[in-house]
């Protein structure tokens, strides 16, 4: 779809209210209408206008079957061996049929429980009443006085109505009466014989038509032919024609561009239109907003191109092209078949040709009355057979008939030869014949042809086989028939099985029955007579449907949304979502979360994924770059290419440039629409290359955002202010000029900055339109849209008391309905919303503290789908509930865990029709009576991210202004605190939560992120306890007794971390004390690590060798350590942990903790001197990661310590209180130390989540580049870049020696070109810094 102007959805409105007012007018005609048509049609009628299939006995004739009536036998009933029972009632001619009643046989115990309704012009080729996309059962009655009355929902038009039985009294039999209520009907009708034309008349040349109603109904039994076609020369068009039995609309309006090729707009509608039954046709056109519709269905569209006029010449014809005019082409037929009530515009068109004032000379015998078919069809279900019999012992076999299905295989006939079998099938679409002769053991012949035969169109299948040859030809097609010179003598057995077989065999067929239809039968060589088996003088047959064609189109309107592919049955269809990014049984819901935010409450991290705004709305799923930090940003990448050049542009023709997103318009907008903040940065670096002027003057460039509005403001400036972001903080090259630009400097300049009114975001055109004077030159960057934040998804409401509520506008979820949110409680049951209609309803809600509920009502009955959840739902948590409702099932699901899901039944009512307000956090039923008797109840707890048919509802809003409902809710870290990892704790924010890591030794948004440092020879790391145990105020975890607080005496110790090196022996950790005890783990000469600890009591430090393998190999190790009093548990990288035994004769307490180490020991106290002659020289060399000690980050501490002025190759040996960590050396900050993965990644196979070039979805070419980049790309990049930048030095170095070009200029702000009161207001609109730093005048700058 493309997007729209705001006055085209004026236009659009206007259109809309202009068709409503106008089927309002019709509809209140329609109303009187019906009023009046109310007549009782068949009791008036003699007994000679009734018929039936058969009778029981004379008093039990079809003419006693009128309502309230009692002679004969008080009724109609037939025959019990009646295979297919009807009766049937002549109305005389065609009638308006708005309800039929039934009755039971008066006085006994014979009724009709259920039955079909079928409806014929001509007493043949029957019509069964339709409803909701299936052959409707009406339900009948119960005993035998009352009266069952069906109001028609579509009214029907016809002579013959036919009532079918299909289940019945089970004390009795049959027993019908009935009555038909209508008016009378007329039309005016004209058949058209595929020659005649008739031609309407222009009352001018040529028509510039701004409005269109075209209005009729045709009938035919062809697929193919032109109903309507005008044309002018300018190109335009509007043609109406059945191509494939479906109808097919063309229009072109015209297009500026490309001739009018652009402006062409096909739509198609309907299906199976070549079964000789009216079909209601209405075009209405205005500019180039269109209602299509065919029968019930209606399509809204709007045409191609950008004008408005269909510009026709001379005339319009109806029923084939014009013999005037310029030929189309294309081999299109002429309508063969009825139309009656031809409305143009107003004119009625039949009416007009009756009376002769029209031009229908090309008609050879021009008739007024509808020319029936001759045709005899038979409908098979899967349970159906017909028994015929053709002519026995005969040496040629000659078979004939025309089917259709939607079924890939199925039996279409069977027969049981004189020496074999002969088995004509519909396999995989194909038709295929077999021969299994017993004449020769083994002799069997198997033929095929044709494909694709199951598409629901008439296919005509011709047999002969004689002796040795075979001949199998589909829809006359000489050229493509299948034959074969076989060997083979067949003689005809004389009985043939049409559409099933079901008898026992000893040769069975393959296939045992058919679901479709069938007419023309041709059994050797002479036509069946289907009349005579109709009355039952001929043939068996068992559950067909006589002289009726009843498949149906179940694709027709597609139900599959987003794309899917329907295929189709003759029970009932299937969606295929495969390259959607939807599922379910209609594709409805979108397999992707709705935005960055969703992904990161999942726990995922930064990465490319696909997002869908909408859910199931008509917005597809596409890929955005998704950075997940404390503020969740999401961006789309467009194609400019950075610092793109611009030159010759000028005012009078300005060089534009598109900018193209990896996402649509309406993706985007979907994206800004719900962020919290967007912005965009822009940039323009000129020489001689004005940018916007003077705030008063006529920009040189502008931009268009997202309505194809200019701008004329620049980045870091805000709308309505002509200015760049130096004009606003008043910093500009040149302080007459608001833009670095606009002083036009021959030097090379630059206006950066962010754009951040995100209505008018994204950059879509930048117009440049001063770069055509010599020397002059621009270069332009615009860079990706970022956005921030979800409100939709934080959109939240708190339900205070039982009877609070909020109330949104009807739900529209006909066919189609989806619901989604989340909720959190402490209440045991609770209504989360419901909405009523006359009958049907639909309904959330929690029902007990273990279960949720799920219930709705389309006609059919209350269905109730329910979820057992193993945890109470009322523990203060977000739990997330989904919900959908369509035309193939209903499915509830719960934490995306606990999931039910029930089919639709195969018959049945399927849209969801409601009228009331949707109430949500309380059952709409509830009344102040229904609290206080203790009925239903109010919700108590939060909702959140309530989404229903991809419509996020704004309870917020509603809230704010509504008793009892306070909007958001806290208490976010109860459900999402646990992705708060390694210590972090989870902290509360109106629109969700973040995680604390500073206390950690992590960072990222999940404090899972490794802080490590890469340390050189002679780098150490100091921190000091007495200064944090000050600060922390004798933490309860380090203390073993009371002590003042610059003491800490241990008992206990928690130690982690992991490192790399390749060189040893070397210092890992080292903790002194005030006095000789110590901790230390040290990496010994062959690259084993030691624990000593030094804790009193022993005359050496006790030492525990962990491992012999030689962990100086350059791969991360960890190491996790915990003491407590004697009990020492190592555990290295993740092998299992081992304890170790302090002696007994050891000291358990490190007194008086004073430093800890790291790389290297630098102490003034009382030092171990193995540890410094061993160990400490030169030092560690590598990587430390994510260091703890006892809930301290020492390294972590010391890498965020804020740099100071004094040099880092010394001790900064005077840790403060707040700032107790320091370091000496060269210390950067790196995670190549980080520990080894417990777990191996998961497999992009198996990872719903990830995106990878593996599983593209079709919805946008361009790839968004992720902002992350391959890590073995990124260190060869940035070797490269080292290199050149050292030789590009190297040659700034020579240059500036050589050639020196001296450039100064002035930023002295005290000389401004406006007062400083105009310069402050900007500054207070934009929030920047009220004081800017400005620039002596004297101050130069070296240009190159």
């Amino acid at each position: 779809m493309q997007p729209q102007s705001p006055g085209l959805v004026l236009t659009f409105k206007l259109t809309s209210m202009l068709w409503i007012f106008n089927s309002f007018r019709n509809l209140h005609g329609a109303l009187l209408s019906a009023q009046k048509c109310e007549e009782a049609l068949s009791s008036p009628l003699p007994h000679t206008a009734f018929s039936a299939s058969s009778v029981f006995n004379s008093g039990y004739a079809p003419g006693y079957a009128k309502i309230n009536r009692r002679g004969g036998a008080g009724g109609w009933s037939p025959q019990d061996s009646d295979s297919y029972p009807w009766l049937q009632v002549d109305l005389g001619s065609r009638r308006q049929v708005v309800a039929v009643a039934t009755q039971g046989r008066y006085s006994s115990s014979d009724w009709t429980t259920r039955y079909r309704l079928l409806y014929s012009d001509s007493g043949r080729n029957w019509k069964p009443y339709h409803r909701d996309g299936n052959i409707w059962a009406f339900s009948g009655n119960s005993n035998t006085e009352s009266m069952v009355r069906h109001d028609l929902a579509q009214g029907i038009v016809g002579r013959f109505l036919r009532f079918v039985p299909l289940d019945w009294s089970v004390e009795g039999r049959i027993g019908l009466r009935i009555e038909v209520y209508g008016c009378s009907y007329w039309a005016d009708v004209i058949n058209f014989d595929g020659q005649g034309v008739i031609s309407y008349r222009f009352k001018i040349k040529k028509m510039k038509i701004i409005k269109d109603v075209i209005a009729l109904k045709f009938k035919t039994s062809e697929s193919e032919g032109v109903i309507l076609h005008g044309e002018g020369q300018q190109g335009d068009y509007i043609t109406l024609e059945l191509r494939h039995a479906k109808l097919l609309l063309q229009i072109n309006l015209g297009s500026n561009q490309y001739g009018s090729i652009l402006g062409h707009t096909s739509v198609t509608s309907g299906s199976l239109l070549d079964d000789h039954h009216w079909h209601s046709v209405v075009i209405e056109r205005y500019r180039r907003n269109v209602n299509f519709s065919l029968d019930t269905h209606t399509q809204h569209f709007r045409t191609n191109g950008e004008f408005d006029h269909l510009d026709l010449d001379y005339e319009l014809s109806f029923g084939g092209m014009p013999y005037s005019g310029k030929p189309v082409g294309g081999g299109r037929k002429n309508f063969r078949g009825c139309m009656e009530s031809i409305n143009y515009n107003g004119d009625n068109i039949t009416d007009l040709a009756r009376r002769k004032k029209l031009d229908t000379s090309s008609f050879r015998n021009l008739s007024f009355s509808c020319i029936e078919t001759h045709s005899f069809p038979v409908f098979f279900n899967a349970t159906s057979f017909l028994q015929l019999p053709g002519r026995a012992n005969q040496d040629t076999v000659s078979l004939g008939f025309q089917f259709r299905t939607w079924n890939a295989n199925g039996l279409l006939l069977f027969s049981i030869l004189d020496d074999g079998t002969l088995e004509i099938t519909i396999e995989d679409g194909k038709v295929g014949v077999h021969f299994n002769m017993t004449q020769m053991k083994g002799s069997r012949i198997d033929i095929s042809s044709g494909s694709a035969l199951n598409d629901g169109q008439w296919h005509a299948v011709r047999l002969v086989a004689k002796e040795n040859s075979v001949t199998l030809m589909i829809d006359g097609d000489e050229a493509s028939a299948v034959r074969t010179t076989t060997p083979i003598t067949v003689r005809s057995g004389g009985t043939y099985h049409l559409g099933g077989y079901f008898l026992p065999s000893l040769a069975p067929p393959t296939q045992r029955s058919f679901q479709g239809c069938m007419q023309a039968i041709l059994l050797d060589d002479q036509p069946a007579d289907m009349h005579a088996v109709e009355k039952g003088i001929v043939g068996v047959f068992e559950n067909v449907s006589l002289d009726m064609c009843a498949i149906i189109d179940r694709c027709m309107p597609n139900h599959c949304e987003h794309g899917g592919r329907c295929t189709q049955t003759g029970e009932s269809f299937s969606c295929t979502c495969d390259g959607t990014g939807y599922t379910g049984a209609t594709c409805h819901t979108s397999v992707f979360e709705q935005s960055c935010e969703a992904y990161k409450h999942l726990g995922r991290s930064s990465d490319t994924y696909w997002i869908d705004p909408d859910g199931s709305g008509p917005l597809g799923p596409f890929k955005v770059n998704c950075n997940m930090t404390d503020m969740v940003w999401t961006t789309v990448v467009n194609n400019l290419p950075a610092q793109t050049s611009v030159t010759g542009s000028s005012r009078e023709r300005r060089t534009v440039l598109q900018l193209n997103y990896s996402a649509s318009m309406e993706q985007i907008t979907a994206i800004t629409t719900s962020a919290e903040d967007c912005q965009q940065h822009v940039s323009y670096a000129c020489r001689m290359s004005r940018l916007l002027n003077t705030p008063d003057g006529t920009p040189y460039t502008w931009w268009v955002g997202r309505n194809s509005e200019k701008h004329f403001y620049w980045g870091g400036s805000g709308p309505g202010i002509q200015k760049c972001s130096c004009g606003i903080d008043r910093n500009c090259t040149d302080p007459k000029y608001h833009c670095n630009c606009d002083a036009d400097h021959k030097q090379w300049r630059e206006d950066s900055g962010l754009l951040v009114y995100k209505d008018h975001l994204p950059v879509n055109q930048v117009a440049v339109g001063d770069t055509n004077r010599p020397g002059s030159e621009a270069k332009l960057t615009v860079g990706p849209l970022r956005c921030q934040g979800d409100r939709n998804y934080w959109n939240a409401a708190s339900f205070t008391t039982p009877s609070s509520y909020l109330h949104f506008p009807t739900f529209q979820g006909e066919t189609s309905a989806d619901i989604s949110f989340y909720f959190k409680t402490s209440a045991s049951y609770g209504v989360f919303l419901e909405n009523l209609g006359n009958t049907d309803f639909i309904r959330l809600e929690l029902k007990s503290p273990t279960v949720v509920s799920f219930s709705f009502d389309v006609g059919n009955g209350p269905v109730e789908l329910a979820v057992h959840s193993a945890m109470p739902l009322n523990d203060d948590q977000w739990h997330r509930v989904t919900a959908e409702r369509n035309v193939k099932e209903a499915v509830l699901q719960l934490d995306l865990t606990y999931r039910e899901a029930r089919p639709a039944p195969p018959q049945g009512h399927t849209r969801l029709e409601l009228f009331s307000q949707l109430y949500v956090g309380k059952p709409a039923s509830l009344t102040c009576q229904d609290s206080a008797a203790g009925g239903q109840r109010g919700f108590l707890g939060c909702i959140r991210s309530l989404r229903m048919n991809g419509v996020t509802l704004d309870l917020e809003e509603r809230s704010k202004v509504t008793p009892g409902v306070k909007p958001g809710c806290q208490g976010h870290c109860t459900s999402y605190g646990m992705y708060c990892r390694n210590g972090g704790k989870c902290v509360e924010k109106y629109n969700g939560y973040s995680c604390d890591c500073r206390t950690t030794a992590y960072d990222g948004p999940f404090c899972t992120k490794d802080v490590g440092g890469f340390f050189e020879a002679g780098t150490l790391v100091r921190y000091n306890f007495l200064s944090e145990a000050a600060a922390a105020n004798q933490d309860s975890r380090f203390l073993a007794r009371p002590l003042t607080p610059r003491e800490v005496n241990l008992t206990r110790e928690e130690v982690a971390f992991s490192f790399s090196t390749s060189n040893a022996p070397a210092v890992l950790l080292y903790v002194s004390s005030q006095t000789q005890d110590y901790l230390a783990l040290v990496l010994r000469q062959n690259g084993t690590l030691q624990v000593r600890y030094n804790l009193g009591g022993l005359k050496e430090p006790f030492t525990i060798d962990v491992d012999q393998r030689n962990l100086a190999n350059g791969q991360p190790h960890s190491i996790n350590m915990s003491r407590s009093n004697r009990t020492v548990t190592i555990q290295l990288d993740h092998y299992p942990p081992v304890s170790y035994s302090l002696p007994e004769i050891s000291d358990t307490q490190l007194n008086l903790v004073k430093t800890l180490f790291l790389g290297k020991v630098f102490e003034t106290g009382v030092v171990d001197p193995v540890l410094i002659e061993h160990y400490n020289t030169p030092g560690f060399i590598g990587c430390l990661s994510r260091v703890e000690f006892n809930g301290i980050a020492p390294l972590k501490t010391a890498l965020r310590t804020p740099v100071t002025d004094t040099p880092t190759d010394r001790v900064l040996d005077r840790a403060t209180d707040s700032q107790p960590a320091s370091y000496q050396g060269k210390l950067v900050e790196s995670n190549c130390g980080a520990s080894p993965l417990t777990i191996p990644p998961m497999s992009a196979a198996t990872d719903p989540w990830r995106v990878d070039s593996g599983a593209e979805f079709p919805f946008n070419e361009e790839r968004v580049i992720p902002d992350g980049v391959n890590r073995n790309s990124a260190i060869i990049g940035g070797i490269i870049a080292v290199v050149i930048f050292t030789i590009l030095c190297t040659l700034v170095f020579l240059i500036r020696y050589m050639f020196r070009h001296k450039g100064s200029y002035h930023t002295n702000e005290s000389k401004a070109a406006e007062p400083a009161s105009s310069e402050s207001a900007d500054t207070t609109i934009i929030g920047t810094d009220p004081n800017p730093e400005t620039i002596d005048e004297s101050k130069k700058e070296w240009f190159i």
